[in-house]
């Protein structure tokens, strides 16, 4: 283990002892060892301030009217026309389906590229400022800290059910194991929460549920294919990968951004790979998963267990801010030396023969974006277009 690695270690293991009296885990602690570094970025940026600086919490850290706002707004999105050309996307018919169909169209270079974390940072913002501008939202995007409640993740407040929660699981139904979990207590129709009536209507492209739901009119998943929103929540996943100490070890063992964003979001991390130390009889001859499929597939179901089209879950955004929070306490600890790392391909399924992704490199989210950035103006959560911490 690298020196660096073995001191952030230390430090969380000492700092751990305090949970008991604090409430807060060992990577709430390695974020605020990193605060101090963020302090300095912050009073050297020229479009952030103390005064203006929005902070991130948890889901279950935010009150009952906050988390009712929140889901206000996203069904205020969800009740908004497209902005999208009806023409070339007629399966987009709210302002909600325009993040869909952006997600689906760049699936293939934002995923397994150097532009995974950068540009789902700017994605998962303007998702917030959208909430801000068009339906009045008043906080900030919240997060989903799996670790918390990687044991039992169906009765988190994020899932529980409640009209305070995303909607909880789907309806017990018949259905088969995936390539990635085995089936579990659900795979229907989401039955309770604020989201019970939400229609998908584009994709799929890539289900993962079986039985897979009708294929798309279209081929590139943009037609109108309406259909409920299945879950399959289950902690089979995140009790293996997205514990507490999964995001330690993610945050204290990688020493560069190639490191730490392959092990984030392989669905087979090479570390363990090289090591040998995975053996896949232990895990029911299911692929060694990183924190970021893991999430998404401890959701499960459809259309979120679609890589292409899973923003149409509506904890999407809650996982990916936890994604960015991650990244960014990583960034924190050494915040001179890892805010403008870069590394990787630009093309999903060619990650070695793919020209090499540079900070310069633009990200255009159409008409959900405020404007077209390069790479590097997303590096930094208190630079570029924004102004945010984490709690």
């Amino acid at each position: 283990m690298p020196s660096m690695a073995r001191s952030l270690l230390f430090l969380v293991l000492a700092a751990s002892s305090l949970v008991g009296a604090t409430g807060k885990d060992a990577v709430h602690e390695l974020q605020q060892t990193g605060k101090a570094n963020l302090e300095l970025r912050l009073a050297k940026s020229s479009t952030c301030t103390k005064e203006n600086l929005e902070i991130r919490r948890e889901w279950g850290d935010i009150s009952k009217a906050e988390r009712r706002e929140y889901i206000a707004a996203m069904l205020c999105l969800m009740s908004k026309p497209s902005q999208l050309d009806q023409t070339e996307y007629p399966g987009a018919k709210t302002r909600y389906d325009d993040f869909v169909a952006v997600h689906m169209n760049q699936t293939l270079t934002i995923h397994g590229t150097g532009s995974f974390l950068a540009w789902h940072r700017y994605f998962t913002w303007s998702f917030e400022r959208v909430l801000r501008e068009e339906c009045g939202y008043t906080g900030s995007q919240p997060y989903w800290n799996w670790g918390k409640w990687a044991s039992d993740p169906v009765n988190s407040p994020l899932f529980d059910g409640s009209d305070t929660s995303l909607s909880g699981n789907g309806l017990k139904v018949d259905h088969e194991d995936t390539d990635y979990y085995p089936a579990g207590p659900g795979g229907g129709c989401i039955y309770s929460g604020p989201f019970v009536n939400m229609t998908a209507r584009l994709g799929p492209l890539s289900p993962i549920l079986k039985p897979a739901p009708v294929a798309n009119p279209l081929p590139n998943g943009m037609g109108d294919n309406p259909r409920c929103v299945r879950r399959d929540i289950t902690n089979y996943l995140s009790s293996r990968y997205t514990r507490t100490e999964d995001m330690v070890s993610l945050i204290t063992d990688s020493s560069d951004i190639l490191a730490f964003q392959d092990r984030m979001q392989a669905v087979t991390a090479r570390p363990w790979e090289v090591e040998g130390t995975y053996n896949p009889a232990e895990h029911n001859g299911m692929p060694l998963m990183g924190i970021h499929a893991s999430g998404h597939h401890t959701i499960g179901g459809d259309p979120g267990g679609d890589f292409y089209t899973s923003p149409n879950d509506p904890a999407f955004f809650n996982h990916h801010a936890g994604i960015d929070r991650t990244w960014a306490i990583w960034q924190w600890l050494d915040l001179e030396n890892r805010t403008e790392q870069i590394a990787g391909g630009t093309a999903m399924f060619d990650p070695v023969n793919s020209p090499r992704q540079t900070l310069d490199d633009i990200v255009d989210l159409g008409v959900v974006g405020d404007q077209v950035w390069r790479i590097r103006d997303l590096v930094s959560t208190v630079d570029g277009p924004f102004c945010y911490t984490y709690e």
